[in-house]
């Protein structure tokens, strides 16, 4: 039996080309996942593995669909051919039912695995880059320096608790006590 294998990142994804992919390649049981490939924890993926009988055959629309790590690509591998099922993926052209198709998979997937390691190495330079222009990532502060400020005096007077202070301005109280303890760093 051809069982297919869809996984987008996120929820605000689309996997309708992936499905009508494994559709057309005769696949009569699809799994479908929202999950980055980088997480371990991808039920949908383990619960198709663990359903692969003799014969049957794994389908993925493309091979960074299944995993973006070799190690686990290689592991994933090992599970299926252990249950005597093979693996193909539709875009790459890769089958594992053959000695040839084996090696190919191996060499993709070092591939896949070069292109994310390219991918983090260019998203470091990008943030290196960034923070040496005075631009800083991240979520923007709940609290603006007048707000700041005011807690600060607020807690610091005794007129209010922290955690007061916290529901008075509406944030969460670590982020009140991180708040005074850089105010007792700067001094």
């Amino acid at each position: 039996m051809k069982l297919g294998y869809a996984r987008v990142s996120t929820e605000a994804q689309d996997n309708a080309a992936q499905l009508a992919a494994l559709k057309k390649a005769g696949c009569r049981c699809i799994f479908e996942e929202k999950a980055s490939g980088g997480r371990w924890e991808r039920p949908e993926l383990l619960r198709v593995i663990e359903q692969l009988r003799e014969g049957d055959v794994l389908i993925v629309w493309k091979l960074d669909r299944l995993s973006r790590s070799l190690k686990d690509v290689l592991n994933l591998m090992e599970r299926i051919e252990q249950a005597g099922a093979g693996f193909q993926s539709l875009t790459e052209a890769i089958e594992t039912t053959s000695p040839g198709g084996r090696m190919m998979m191996q060499v993709i997937g070092a591939f896949a695995e070069f292109e994310r390691a390219m991918l983090r190495e260019r998203t470091r330079h990008g943030l290196v880059a960034a923070r040496q222009e005075g631009r800083i990532g991240g979520r923007r502060p709940k609290l603006n320096v007048r707000q700041q400020r005011e807690i600060v005096k607020l807690v610091n007077s005794g007129a209010q608790t922290a955690a007061d202070a916290a529901r008075l301005f509406s944030v969460h109280p670590s982020t009140v006590a991180r708040l005074l303890a850089r105010s007792r760093l700067a001094g």
